[in-house]
């Protein structure tokens, strides 16, 4: 998403195709896009970069929203068959692919039954455009009830040491029904690297400036976790964003974080991370000083918080 959408202006196509390519000799295997970010440039950035891979790798897109008028802004739900239909031919061209390898709902559409946002996917991997079936921020019944027409083979939601959620109830959910967890953002839209401070500014088209983890005041308060992150980094000759990649690997097996970047030596960091391990002593005192830090401000604005875990 980074490299075209939500972080400032997007980067150069060529630069990021390389990166990509790099990180498939890196041996990065999956890789992650949506129509909506650009939109649509992402899904075409990631589908030149990875062409010489076919076969070698793996691509998740996904459909839920719908362009406001003259294609502005998609802020509003659309998962209704037809558009999902729609959304899989268009990404199919832009991926330049046969099949769509893993087909996320982006949000939960409340005007839509999950039951036919399901079967909708059923029939296209029927038709073989779709391998896979995923949700993306849904809620525990909202799974179950999607799991039960079509098997979801993943969930996408945002899960780290700063998130801690979906440890409630999607968790064993998942658990139960045999669905992998592919946490979004898992390095805190980077303030988990602990490159930041309350004197970080972002880009005037950055939308770390709407969110409310993001004010100076909540930064300053969430030092505290960046802290402990350094301290373990220190212990075990990583860095703050690798231990935060190395936690969420050792929570389950199952668990396949996708963290974004623009910078190889970024790339490499966070490849290194798997490499990581950590004792049951190691993973009791993270779990032991986490549990003293109470993180400030909510990771959404209210009217998009309200599209998750429906």
């Amino acid at each position: 998403m980074g490299m075209s959408f939500g972080y400032g202006p997007p980067a150069d196509d060529n630069e990021m195709i390389a990166l990509i390519r790099k990180a498939v000799e890196a041996g990065v295997t999956f890789f992650d896009t949506a129509e909506v970010y650009g939109p649509f440039i992402n899904e075409e950035l990631v589908g030149k970069a990875l062409a010489p891979f076919k076969g070698e790798v793996v691509i998740a897109t996904k459909f839920g929203f719908a362009p406001g008028p003259d294609g502005g802004r998609w802020n509003e739900l659309e998962s209704r068959p037809e558009h999902l239909r729609a959304v899989a031919e268009a990404s199919l061209k832009r991926l330049g692919v046969e099949a769509i390898d893993l087909f996320y709902q982006h949000r939960v559409d409340l005007n839509v039954p999950i039951e036919d946002v399901a079967g909708a996917v059923k029939d296209l991997i029927r038709e073989g455009k779709v391998k896979h079936f995923g949700l993306s921020e849904a809620g525990a019944q909202t799974i179950r009830k999607a799991h039960a027409v079509q098997p979801v083979t993943a969930l996408q939601s945002e899960y780290s040491l700063w998130t801690r959620q979906p440890e409630e109830d999607i968790l064993p959910t998942l658990e139960e029904l045999g669905i992998g967890f592919v946490p979004f953002s898992p390095l805190g839209k980077g303030f988990l690297t602990g490159k930041m401070t309350q004197d970080t500014k972002f880009d005037s088209g950055d939308f770390r400036n709407i969110l409310p983890r993001f004010t100076r005041e909540a930064m300053k308060a969430n030092q505290a976790l960046i802290d402990l992150l350094i301290a373990m980094a220190n212990e075990k000759n990583a860095s703050p964003a690798q231990i935060a990649l190395a936690w969420l690997l050792a929570q389950k097996p199952w668990i396949v974080p996708i963290p974004g970047t623009t910078k190889l030596h970024r790339l490499l960091e966070n490849v290194a991370a798997a490499d990581l391990v950590f004792s049951p002593e190691e993973l009791v005192q993270i779990e032991t000083s986490a549990s003293h830090i109470k993180v400030m401000g909510e990771r959404y604005p209210e009217h998009i918080l309200k599209m998750t875990g429906r």
